[in-house]
């Protein structure tokens, strides 16, 4: 069992916008322990609405019993700025007044997710990592690390994840910020400023996680003469938003989004394929098969371009999703991938 734990930065963290971000606090899990040789470091970054405590969302992979296993491995996540989950963000009080700043909360990058990482490294002591891993926007913030620190990793381990985000997955994003800005409680600030908004996101975000197949598997109606009073697929909607609401914010999920908008590890070194070069670790880029939001394509592509990478493809109906859920393939490609490095 894991105790969440802070790191207050000592020193303003300069941001790629502009401006800094002054006595942040940083929220994040340890499990296990740290062996004589050091080096036994899993670093897991987590994806849009997750938070520190990895074993709590990726359970089948991370934790007692599971392929990540605390007592195997010393397993490290942070939870990232901009979220509600013990970070510095939106809803956290800031001097002088002491008040939240809601929806005026500075503009962050992937890469001030980043450099956020390192300083927490720096206090843990630890000077490489063995693993580095994750998914969605937990995949950007791995790939933009181990290209901007190349030497501090060993393996890296990429699922669902893109080197750049896409007009799409852009356009997606736009499309739930616009839902969340419509609720007028959005703009007066408050704990509960932007709720229904919020509500209405989940579901349009919901329709790029999952795809037509896994709707048509769990929320398809009985082939009955009958005209149903409601439809399982708009409860299915209705129950996911409320589900979001109930442990998020609006605020917090419109600076996540623009921060998973700004992702683009090519920015200011020479271009995409010039930035995945730079990546020294051995590499496990995993895509899904029905993924519309970050579709195999994006994988391959980073796959393509750091040395040396393996590429994998998971059959899964869920989607983006999948992710989360199939981890016994991701346990599979890992067993595989894990062996070959040492081979080599």
């Amino acid at each position: 069992m894991s105790q969440q734990q802070t790191l207050t930065l000592a020193q303003p963290l300069p941001l790629e916008c502009g401006g800094e971000l002054a006595g942040a606090q940083i929220a994040y899990h340890t499990y296990g322990t740290l062996s004589p040789a050091r080096d036994n470091v899993l670093w897991v970054c987590h994806a849009l609405t997750a938070n520190a405590d990895v074993v709590s969302w990726w359970p089948g992979l991370v934790g007692a019993g599971h392929y990540y296993d605390p007592a195997e491995w010393f397993i490290v996540c942070a939870n990232v700025l901009g979220s509600c989950y013990g970070s510095a963000g939106p809803l956290t009080p800031v001097l002088p007044h002491n008040r939240p700043l809601y929806q005026a909360f500075p503009r962050l990058t992937v890469r001030d997710l980043v450099a956020a990482h390192e300083q927490l490294r720096q206090h843990l002591g630890i000077e490489k990592i063995h693993t580095v891993i994750g998914g969605s926007l937990g995949g950007q913030q791995a790939l933009e690390w181990a290209i901007a620190h190349p030497k501090r990793f060993e393996h890296l381990v990429l699922l669902a994840t893109n080197a750049r985000h896409s007009p799409w997955g852009i356009a997606f994003n736009e499309a739930q910020r616009l839902a969340i800005q419509a609720d007028c409680t959005y703009q007066g600030g408050g704990p509960e400023g932007g709720v229904a908004g919020l509500r209405a996101a989940r579901a349009v975000a919901l329709l790029s996680y999952r795809s037509y197949d896994a709707y048509g598997r769990t929320q398809a109606e009985p082939d009955e003469d009958t005209l149903p009073a409601f439809y399982r697929a708009s409860s299915y909607q209705q129950y996911q938003g409320d589900k979001l609401t109930a442990r998020f914010n609006a605020y917090s999920y419109v600076t996540l989004s623009h921060i998973m908008d700004s992702h683009n590890v090519g920015r200011g070194r020479n271009g995409l394929e010039a930035a995945l070069a730079q990546v020294q670790a051995r590499t496990l880029v995993l895509g899904i098969s029905s993924d519309v939001l970050f579709p195999p394509a994006e994988q391959q592509f980073i796959a393509r371009h750091i040395p040396g990478a393996m590429y994998a493809e998971m059959d899964s109906p869920y989607g983006h999703d999948g992710f989360l859920i199939e981890t016994a393939q991701i346990t599979h490609f890992l067993e595989r991938f894990y062996v070959q490095t040492f081979v080599h």
